[in-house]
């Protein structure tokens, strides 16, 4: 592995930027068609940088003398814009120092500010919401990117302290700022040599010994797993290491370093540190104001199979899921919504993909197969007597399919319901066994949850004094039965394969669906540039 240019010292950088000082005189009268004509020209394609300019009658914001803060702190952020993981070649802060210290005369001027004015709405863009639109590369991905008007940004540095202004751009979340700090620590772990020699061999385990486990203890020292030692034995500290690591990557943790944990061990520190960066943009996506997060809301992580309820940026409940099966039909989609309510003794209408592309063969070769699910027609349960499966193809099956509230409905005993075109909730299940899986993509796009009835329980807690008994009422009636939630609960269905517990520890989960990779293309594409290359 070989080092590649990183980030200089940021105080070398701040005493260049404070040393400019651009002392430029405001375009005298005679002079003020050419500085004009400057900006007309920077902003014939920008529409509304054109009108934030004329409202101001193309008065300038950063080449005057009194804008030397303004600038300073514009050159601070794109100085330091691969601390955010960011494309830095596209924010080129020694061409815009030396537009500024090149303006003399009013055209070149008018050139400078139209150059700052860009960079800034490109900084502020990216590093706000995102460089990517993640819909238009992974079409599972739906999120309403929170971008901020480009007018209202460039007022906000008018009228408003530019530090304070650049400094609010990233998410303030503590979430992106734990990635951030872990993007650091990672490039400088890079920078001292990486995570050491690759692991080969096999299982191993308490009592092994060899060059195998030599490799895995200094491994795992590096990567702050394990104190340092010099056992060449795998001893009850290793033992402990590996199920630290196994509990920080999603793995069964049993202290054993059997095929599937020496794979995730062996994983490079460049793939790692794509992931940090991925996640910090995935964070940039959801940089709402706080409100629309939610002081309340559930979080459901498809590649980590856990769904948490946050109250106040604390985990108050946590559950084990089940999410989509890879074939990309059944993947489960990334969206936010609002939970409304729950339905207690739910019936499952079958969705027509999984009508006509599973249950309508099965009846085509036996008129009695699926006999636990009712055929309805027009909303009517209608007989299957006389009904011959075989004449009807996809597109002309005209009944659709149902199973009534039981033990053994598709949806248990209880689901939850954030209405969305696509179809997805959370609910219970009677297929118990998959939940003790270490990989769990098995349903049809839906999440299915481990604890259920304690989640229900959860939630109804703000509006039921004893919210066990209430449900537990309603489920003994065996009606099907709606109940709304008072207060209505934000839904976040997310992909993170790298995220940073509140105590600091930093996870990684497998890329189940490829999504990593699909979006580091294009963030390569927009580009972004890893801290170190591998040998």
């Amino acid at each position: 592995m070989t080092k590649k240019t990183f980030l200089p010292s940021m105080l070398p950088v701040l005493a260049v930027i404070l040393s400019i000082s651009i002392l430029l005189p405001a375009p005298a009268s005679a002079l003020v068609t050419a500085f004009r004509q400057a900006i007309a020209e920077g902003v014939a394609e920008h529409d509304e940088m054109a009108e934030f300019y004329r409202e101001r009658a193309f008065e300038p914001i950063w080449t005057r003398t009194e804008d030397a803060e303004r600038r300073n702190a514009l050159l601070m952020a794109l100085e330091g814009a691969a601390n955010h993981g960011l494309p830095a070649g596209r924010y080129d802060p020694d061409a815009l120092r030396a537009a500024f210290m090149d303006a003399d005369n009013p055209y070149s001027r008018g050139q400078a500010e139209i150059m700052a004015s860009t960079m800034f709405l490109r900084y502020a863009h990216d590093v706000q919401s995102g460089i990517l639109d993640p819909g238009s590369v992974v079409r599972e991905i739906h999120r309403d990117l929170p971008r901020r008007d480009p007018t209202d940004l460039l007022h906000s540095l008018v009228d408003s302290d530019p530090y304070e202004v650049i400094r609010a751009l990233p998410p303030a979340h503590p979430e992106y700022l734990r990635l951030q700090r872990e993007l650091l620590r990672l490039t400088q772990m890079a920078n001292d040599g990486g995570w050491g020699s690759t692991v080969y061999g096999g299982r191993l385990e308490l009592g092994d010994r060899g060059q195998a486990v030599v490799q895995l203890r200094d491994r795992l020292i590096r990567m702050g797993y394990m104190e340092r030692s010099a056992t060449a034995v795998f001893d009850a500290d290793m033992e402990a290491a590996v199920q630290r690591f196994q509990s920080a990557h999603g793995l069964l943790a049993d202290g054993v370093a059997g095929s599937s944990t020496i794979e995730e061990v062996n994983i490079g520190l460049d793939t790692r540190l794509r992931q940090v960066i991925l996640a910090m943009e995935r964070q940039r996506w959801l940089n709402w104001e706080d409100p629309e997060r939610g002081s309340r809301h559930v979080l459901v992580n498809i590649p980590d199979y856990h769904a948490y309820v946050i109250d106040n940026e604390e985990v108050t409940f946590e559950t084990r899921v089940v999410v989509g099966a890879t074939p990309s039909n059944r993947v489960t989609p990334e969206f936010s919504d609002t939970m409304e309510h729950m339905v207690i003794n739910p019936s499952w209408y079958v969705p027509r993909s999984i009508t006509i592309g599973e249950y309508l063969p099965q009846m085509q070769a036996n008129p009695a197969a699926a006999g636990h699910l009712e055929l309805l027609q027009g909303g009517r349960q209608v007989s299957r007597a006389g009904i011959d499966f075989s004449q009807y193809t996809a597109s002309t099956f005209p009944f659709d399919l149902r199973q009534g509230p039981g033990p053994g409905n598709a949806l248990g005993r209880v689901k939850f319901m954030f209405p969305n075109r696509h179809n997805i909730y959370l609910h219970d299940t009677p297929s118990r066994n998959l939940f003790a899986r270490e990989t769990r993509a098995y349903s049809h796009g839906c999440v299915r949850v481990h604890r259920p009835l304690e989640l229900a329980y959860h939630l109804l807690a703000p509006q039921e004094s004893q919210p066990q008994t209430y449900f537990n009422r309603i489920l003994n009636s065996g009606q099907e039965t709606q109940v709304d939630l008072v207060q209505q609960i934000p839904v976040h269905i997310v992909y993170w394969t790298a995220f940073v517990t509140p105590e600091g520890e930093l996870n990684f989960r497998r890329d189940i669906y490829g999504r990593d990779r699909a979006l580091w293309n294009a963030m390569e594409q927009a580009g972004v540039e890893l801290p170190i290359v591998s040998s």
